[in-house]
């Protein structure tokens, strides 16, 4: 990710508070500057779980 330019985009052309801007998730700054989200899709779905895979094996993390 550029962050130098998603800074100026947020900070300078959005206008937003620093707080505001780093409490803000990828796709939310996406939204904001004018880009659509990606439809969800099972392509979407697939693609989206090989970037970001689970880590516990399936297990609920919270139950251990």
């Amino acid at each position: 990710m550029d962050w130098p330019a998603l800074m100026r985009a947020g900070l300078r052309g959005l206008r937003l508070a620093p707080e505001v801007f780093w409490a803000l998730t990828p796709a939310e700054l996406m939204f904001l500057l004018g880009g659509g989200a990606r439809p969800m899709n099972r392509a979407r779905l697939d693609e989206l779980a090989r970037a970001y895979p689970d880590t516990s094996g399936g297990k609920d993390e919270r139950s251990e």
